[in-house]
């Protein structure tokens, strides 16, 4: 699990399947079993905590996104009016999911790599992003629907690594190099 502070009272965690995995819980079971969610959650949390060495009490707003095959993507903002009772948690959820794949690739040699073994299992798409730290390339729901999830993954996580990053935050901040035809360009060039 990875955190990371976005504000004073806002911050983000990152989990993949492993760390659900590891937790005990199965991405489908975060619709079935509310229980289970609500401990796990609760224990985030704590961990959280600990990490960002701030007490979380009050309210917390926590916005779970699933990123397909990638795990949870969860936000949690805290409301600034704490109340007096020093014990007080309340956790509003909000569930959504994400119907794309997004991964982070070091450098463009990786992204190049990535590309043959994508266009052998039937891509042709994808979009290409270039931020600060390096590249991003982004496959909608679409692109991906005939293609074996586990395989797609394998080879994505094999030349780079999934990311808490958004499309959104890409379309706004980042370079777009390719515009839905990356694996084709970068297989038929390199």
């Amino acid at each position: 699990m990875r955190i990371e502070r976005l504000s004073t009272h806002k911050f983000k965690m990152f989990l993949t399947t492993d760390d659900l995995t590891e937790r005990g819980l199965e991405t489908k079971e975060i619709w079935k079993d509310l229980p289970k969610v609500h401990q796990i959650f609760s224990d985030m949390i704590l961990d959280a905590q600990e990490e960002l060495e701030e007490e979380l009490i009050g309210v917390l707003t926590v916005q779970i996104y699933m990123l397909q095959a990638q795990g949870l993507l969860v936000i949690v903002t805290k409301s600034e009016d704490a109340p007096g009772d020093d014990d007080f948690l309340e956790m509003k959820v909000t569930l959504d999911e994400y119907k794309e794949l997004l991964y982070y690739f070091e450098d463009v040699e990786d992204v190049i790599q990535a590309t043959e073994p994508l266009r052998r299992m039937g891509l042709t798409g994808g979009t290409l992003f270039k931020e600060r730290d390096g590249y991003y390339l982004l496959l909608e729901e679409h692109e991906v629907e005939n293609v074996n999830k586990e395989d797609l993954v394998a080879v994505l996580s094999e030349f780079g690594s999934a990311t808490a990053m958004t499309s959104v935050w890409l379309e706004e901040y980042g370079v777009k190099i390719t515009d839905g035809t990356a694996v084709n360009k970068f297989s038929a060039f390199f």
